[in-house]
């Protein structure tokens, strides 16, 4: 078995689904749109807010996008095993607004 399918297969019976999101990758396609996010709120729907690239990336380039705000929801456990197969109704949302985040 290959070592890419190796990692598949791994982050697949893990639950780890965020891995393959290389941040150079959302970094080359976000820059082409740029100009587009100007004053706008930029929603993420994602497992853990602490792990998504997509979250951090717009967290970083805030200001320099012009972002108006970031939320980011989340419907599994806060706990730090967020992959896990423990089911959990509790959801959360983050909000970040250049200056902090708040929950």
């Amino acid at each position: 078995m290959n070592r890419i399918n190796q990692n598949l297969t791994r982050a697949k019976i893990g639950k780890k689904d965020e891995f393959y999101t290389r941040i150079t990758d959302i970094e080359a396609e976000m820059k082409k749109y740029k100009r587009h996010f100007k004053n706008k709120i930029i929603y993420c729907n994602c497992d853990d807010p602490r792990q998504s690239k997509f979250y951090q990336h717009f967290m970083k380039l805030f200001d320099e996008y012009g972002l108006k705000l970031l939320i980011t929801t989340c419907y599994k456990s806060r706990d730090s095993d967020l992959f896990s197969d423990h089911s959990s109704e509790q959801s959360f949302a983050r909000f970040y607004d250049g200056k902090r985040e708040r929950e």
